[in-house]
């Protein structure tokens, strides 16, 4: 992990399209202004977890769906 020390205006750039500027400090939280294209997805790390454990969990099958397609498969036999 890269670890940097900014200041309220100082700027930090990732790659050759990206642009994160600290806008300013306040007691112990810092807001950031974000510049990306459009097709890079920028999320707070706490909502993008939440959003990934969601995904997981929609794609495990319950064994309702489970017993429902097995019901499916043998109708068809």
């Amino acid at each position: 992990m890269l670890i940097l020390t900014r200041k309220a205006g100082e700027k930090i750039i990732i790659g050759h399209e990206i642009e994160i500027e600290v806008i300013s400090l306040s007691g112990d939280q810092v807001r950031l202004g974000i510049k990306a294209p459009r097709e890079v997805s920028v999320y707070r790390s706490e909502l993008y977890e939440a959003v990934q454990a969601a995904n997981r969990a929609a794609a495990q099958p319950t064994r309702e769906a489970l017993g429902k397609a097995a019901k499916e498969l043998r109708k068809k036999q």
